[in-house]
């Protein structure tokens, strides 16, 4: 008998260079979280705005995700996974962690400046993080909370389960403008909602 039952598709946290738009990375999710927690608040005029303005918008809504995803290597330690049953789940972790850090070339380089006398140096920018949640969500976020609970170890101590606490706001057209890979895909999520709307 065929199996009929439809393939799954696993969510994806994919990494982007913000200036040109190349991808860098991407970081599948292990399994899909049971929920996504999404909140939206209207970016009106003003707190009391008058009646001319009342149904005025200055943008897009602030519009942020929560979810819980599970790591677990299990299956990866049942086949006898060389990095598995050296590290557990370690790496994974890390590259979760890693989008909230700078790089340590960058941090190298910005202390080297500081020694030389430069007067200004910027804060350092990261990778554009993008959540891709189905095909019509794909959108470009900020990670604004990430919080790691491991569950079981290894004989070594090494996480070989863990819940991780993930929250992100959507990046807008109003945080990164038109011009930059970022307004493009986010302007993408936003008219891909218009046409799902359309056919409600």
């Amino acid at each position: 008998m065929p199996n009929i039952s439809p393939r799954l598709q696993n969510g994806a946290i994919l990494t982007f260079d913000p200036n040109t738009g190349v991808k860098l990375g991407t970081i599948m999710l292990q399994y899909n979280p049971d929920s996504l927690t999404r909140s939206l608040k209207p970016q009106t005029v003003g707190d009391e705005p008058d009646r001319t303005e009342i149904l005025r918008l200055k943008g897009p809504p602030i519009e942020t995700l929560k979810c819980d995803l599970e790591i677990d290597a299990t299956d990866q330690l049942a086949a006898a996974d060389p990095t598995a049953t050296s590290l557990g789940i370690q790496p994974q972790l890390a590259l979760l962690e890693l989008l909230l850090y700078p790089s340590s070339t960058v941090l190298t380089i910005n202390e080297v400046l500081s020694l030389l006398g430069t007067i200004e140096i910027l804060p350092m920018e990261t990778a554009l993080t993008v959540f891709a949640w189905s095909k019509s969500r794909v959108t470009p976020v900020r990670i604004t909370d990430l919080s790691i609970t491991e569950e079981a170890f290894d004989v070594n101590l090494n996480p070989i389960r863990a819940k991780v606490s993930l929250g992100m706001r959507v990046l807008s057209v109003n945080d990164v403008g038109f011009l930059s890979p970022a307004g493009a895909m986010y302007m993408i999520y936003q008219t891909t909602k218009e046409a799902l709307a359309q056919r409600a």
